[in-house]
């Protein structure tokens, strides 16, 4: 099987300096994977025309598709147009089609100006030797160019410009379909299993002997996050049903080594887990945070309908509002603290009262920065999930930075809700 790369060169000094952040490689390789072919190199340049011509010819030792994005506006600094011409060695040609389009666009459309400027103009004239890719949703069109590598084998060169929406519509609608025309599509599987609570280095030692033995048109990626490790296995082929019927084996033998870490057997985040467990329950969740911030209230918000299945939030970091409204005893503040499992607990019973709700789960903790407090040093943090009749918890000692303990505690506190809820669900049958 004769694999296609590509590259990818994002043209743009906002780009270095992190000014704008580079969604258009992520969207270009997602879409690229999904026709089998793979993003070998990804390349970042500014608007300086000797760095953009080099990236050009490095690219083609290594890929058969190039595609760029940026630099094709009516500015000064969008050099993409000519310097592609003078690469191709071909001219700028009006073309009358796109100048209809853009008198449409501004005079129509936007309704800016009942004429075209001069520098508006300039956007129908493109390389001679391209095939034009049409922008219905912008001024600046795509590029299509053909040439060869040193092996004489044909080398697309695809630019497009920056504006992500642009972007999008142009690689979907227009090049899309004319890359696989030109390379083919493979069939591409993949299949992912998520995992919670043991690092990627232990992970990838319970399961050595199985990605070994994988073979070349398999491969398996380690996806780390805040607690969790995701392993997606992709596969590369001419048959689908061939092809998914070689993974399922290497797939069950992953799954049975993992089984107690075994979170999902896709991609779904703990929050989409827990909404989707708490629909076919018909039960409902409320928050109770304190370290968090309510940070776990947004990650259960984020997800579409969550509505269905989420009652309400307290961030309750002072402790006279724990009292108040959660119903924390005083008297646990004052000889056990605030970060202690009895005020965590006394924390889920308010939020379960407060919010009418059927499950709850809380955080209180420490933070950071560092503090004179050996007892509890910074990342002690106890998270606590429950419902009418029983209350779980956990004691944290995280000690990484104040962001990462945030977003460890509220992974933790999520993958323990997690585990009642299926405990009760299975304790009701």
């Amino acid at each position: 099987m004769n694999e296609i790369n590509a590259s990818i060169i994002t043209i743009g000094d906002e780009l270095l300096i992190g000014q704008t952040i580079d969604t258009n490689s992520a969207f270009i390789g997602q879409e690229l994977n999904k026709i089998g072919i793979w993003v070998k190199r990804r390349v970042a340049v500014g608007d300086v025309y000797d760095d953009i011509w080099k990236a050009l010819d490095e690219e083609r030792k290594y890929s058969r598709l190039i595609i760029i994005t940026g630099g094709l506006g009516p500015t000064a600094d969008d050099i993409t147009k000519p310097l592609l011409c003078d690469y191709f060695k071909t001219k700028l040609v009006r073309n009358e089609a796109v100048l209809a389009h853009l008198h449409n666009l501004y005079v129509n459309v936007y309704k800016r100006k009942a004429y075209l400027s001069e520098q508006n103009i300039k956007q129908a004239d493109l390389p001679e030797s391209c095939t034009i890719l049409h922008n219905a949703h912008g001024s600046a069109s795509g590029m299509w160019f053909e040439s060869q590598n040193q092996d004489r084998e044909k080398v697309i060169f695809l630019s497009m410009p920056g504006v992500p929406y642009e972007m999008k519509k142009i690689f979907t609608e227009e090049a899309l379909p004319k890359i696989i025309g030109t390379f083919g599509g493979y069939v591409v599987a993949h299949k992912v299993l998520s995992t919670f609570g043991m690092g990627e280095s232990l992970v990838a030692e319970k399961i050595a002997d199985i990605e070994q033995a994988l073979p070349p048109h398999i491969r398996l990626a380690y996806l780390p996050g805040y607690g969790q490790v995701k392993l997606r296995l992709t596969g590369k082929g001419m048959d689908k049903e061939l092809l998914e019927k070689e993974m399922a084996g290497p797939y069950e033998q992953i799954c049975t080594a993992l089984k107690e870490i075994s979170i999902a057997d896709n991609d779904d985040t703990l929050e989409i887990i827990i909404g989707k467990l708490l629909q076919k329950q018909q039960k409902t969740l409320a928050t109770a945070e304190s370290c968090t911030g309510g940070y776990i209230a947004h990650l259960v918000t984020s997800v579409p309908k969550s509505s269905s299945h989420f009652n309400g939030a307290a961030v309750t970091y002072n402790n006279n509002i724990k009292e108040k409204i959660l119903g924390v005893n005083h008297e646990t503040l004052q000889t056990e603290g605030a970060v202690s499992e009895s005020t965590a607990k006394q924390m889920v019973a308010g939020a379960l009262k407060q919010f009418d709700a059927d499950y709850a789960v809380a955080t209180t903790g420490i933070m950071g920065p560092p503090s004179d407090n050996d007892e509890k040093p910074v990342g002690t943090v106890w998270i606590a999930a429950g419902n009418k009749n029983k209350t779980v918890t956990k004691l944290l000692n995280l000690g990484y930075d104040r962001d990462r303990n945030i977003q460890s505690t509220a992974q933790q506190a999520l993958n323990l809700l997690r585990k009642f809820i299926i405990d009760c669900g299975e304790d009701s049958k």
